[in-house]
């Protein structure tokens, strides 16, 4: 895939919800530590690409925001990713110091659940069964065709 060239190229292929807003999830760079979500118009990333720091839109205030101009907790931006449908933002970015409200380094801190774990078949298990013989996504021709999930991810 060509990377995009300059910011306009980047805005062209943004897709934003029926708010005008997509999702950006915010990961440290280095770490590959996912640290929090936060929502973007077209102008917060206009403002994110162009000036460096991260700069989201309050949906609860209406207005916009950069990580770290109260609390000096910036986020600094060392590279951006559009997913495969171009409707969610990864922004790797260089946090100075908790990049969550509550002060804690990530959003997602302390609050797991307890969910029930899923197990791939082992390699080397002779009763693993072959993927692809199991999954009917495999061989139907519109498992490629990005409208037939119609941006939905199983």
């Amino acid at each position: 895939m060509t990377p995009l060239q300059t910011i306009e190229d980047a805005l062209g292929c943004a897709v934003f919800n029926a708010d005008g807003l997509l999702p950006a999830v915010i990961q440290q760079w280095d770490t590959r530590e996912v640290l929090m979500l936060g929502w973007m118009n077209e102008e917060a990333l206009r403002r994110t690409f162009s000036e460096g720091r991260v700069t989201f839109w309050s949906r609860s205030r209406q207005e916009y925001w950069r990580k770290g101009d109260t609390s000096g907790h910036a986020q600094y931006v060392r590279g951006a990713a559009f997913d495969c449908d171009a409707d969610t933002l990864l922004v790797q970015v260089d946090q100075v110091g908790g990049a969550c409200h509550t002060g804690t380094h990530t959003c997602f801190d302390g609050r797991d659940i307890d969910v029930a774990h899923g197990a791939r078949p082992d390699a080397t298990d002779p009763d693993a069964t072959d993927p692809d013989a199991t999954d009917p996504d495999a061989t139907d021709p519109d498992a490629t065709d990005p409208d037939a999930t119609d941006g939905e991810h199983a």
